[in-house]
């Protein structure tokens, strides 16, 4: 499996389109805690508020992904107006994640650059823009695929903040991080994990945590405790993924959970429980 198709198979894709069509004068977003928002701007001008408190304007087919929306604003000409397709996008249910936390606050790309996307961009904005049936899963679906693209974009040409997007855009790196994706339960130490990078331990432990801003002991901490919080919310009985990730009991999964989440297991799932019963 590819480094990308491993990362996605645990924090699984899912977009939904909520908007397709021409704006005209002031919209309002609010803040997102759960999701990021696509916002693709087919035909300007559209002038971006809010966004890192800057003002800036979008001229040419853009697309403008915002990875941790807070409360931004899309203004369009009152007469011309602006044709979007506006959607939101989660990894693996919503929250945080270490896909949404490897890039900045805004990643804004002209479609012009997306190599290779015109044929997509193509199917896209002729179902967004029709009234055929199915519509809605279409263009949800083609979204997805979409954000895919963006995402190799990003690793290909650097457009990370550290984490594990900038981790897999290193070749060296690479191999190490898509070994812990593929199995964290394997009891992996500096010197395997710098083996499979072909580096000595010293020069991989500097190495890794530059690109990714954690050690590679942290790292695993991290990827285990995330695996091990997916699973908890399919109901799988905590001795049980203690063992799938590695622990070697349910209390040492809990003290993991507590160094990395500061609240045990059980806590943490009473609050998704709350999390997911509040509207955003």
């Amino acid at each position: 499996m590819d480094k990308l198709s491993a990362l996605l198979s645990h924090f699984s894709l899912q977009a939904g389109v909520f908007y397709t069509g021409n704006i005209c004068g002031i919209h309002d977003f609010e803040q997102d805690r759960q999701r990021g928002h696509i916002h693709l701007i087919r035909r300007g001008p559209v002038r971006v508020i809010g966004v890192k408190q800057q003002v800036f304007d979008v001229i040419e087919p853009t697309l403008l992904f915002l990875p941790r929306p807070d409360t931004h604003r899309l203004m369009a000409d009152d007469r011309a107006g602006a044709d979007v397709v506006c959607a939101t996008v989660q990894f693996g249910g919503g929250g945080r994640n270490p896909i949404a936390d490897s890039l900045p606050d805004v990643v804004m790309i002209e479609l012009s650059a997306l190599a290779g996307v015109d044929a997509l961009l193509g199917l896209m904005f002729d179902e967004a823009f029709a009234d055929n049936d199915g519509r809605q899963a279409v263009v949800d679906r083609l979204c997805e695929v979409l954000m895919i693209r963006l995402l190799r974009h990003c690793i290909d040409q650097g457009l990370t903040q550290g984490g594990t997007l900038a981790g897999l855009a290193d070749a060296r790196l690479a191999k190490a991080i898509a070994a812990i994706h593929e199995d964290p339960a394997c009891k992996r130490d500096l010197a395997s994990l710098a083996a499979l990078a072909g580096m000595s331990r010293a020069r991989f432990a500097v190495r890794f945590r530059t690109v990714t801003g954690e050690t590679p002991a942290d790292y695993l901490a991290t990827w285990r405790v995330m695996t091990a919080q997916g699973l908890l919310k399919q109901g799988r009985q905590l001795k049980q993924v203690a063992d799938d990730v590695g622990y070697g009991s349910a209390n040492a999964l809990t003290r993991a959970f507590i160094r990395k989440l500061k609240c045990s297991p059980t806590q943490w799932l009473k609050g998704e429980k709350v999390a997911h019963q509040t509207p955003v």
